[in-house]
């Protein structure tokens, strides 16, 4: 069961407190503590190809885009 999926049986499952509670009990997907989902792009939710230096946490793809409104010089 994917992240997506987990949030969308949630929101079903608001209007019944009870079930939901046990929902989240034996189903929530369990934090990542090491590999490669743990460091995700914040922008877009990518995996591979990410920039941690100084807490930016993208991906390249989204560096590029967002690099010159940052504050970084772009050269070619």
């Amino acid at each position: 069961m994917t992240a997506s999926d987990w949030n969308k049986i949630t929101k079903q499952l608001r209007s019944k407190p009870v079930v939901l509670q046990k929902f989240i009990k034996h189903c929530k997907p369990r934090d990542r503590t090491t590999g490669l989902a743990k460091k995700k792009c914040e922008r877009c939710g990518r995996f591979g190809a990410h920039l941690s230096q100084y807490n930016l946490n993208l991906c390249r793809q989204c560096f590029r885009e967002i690099a010159e409104e940052i504050g970084f010089n772009k050269y070619n």
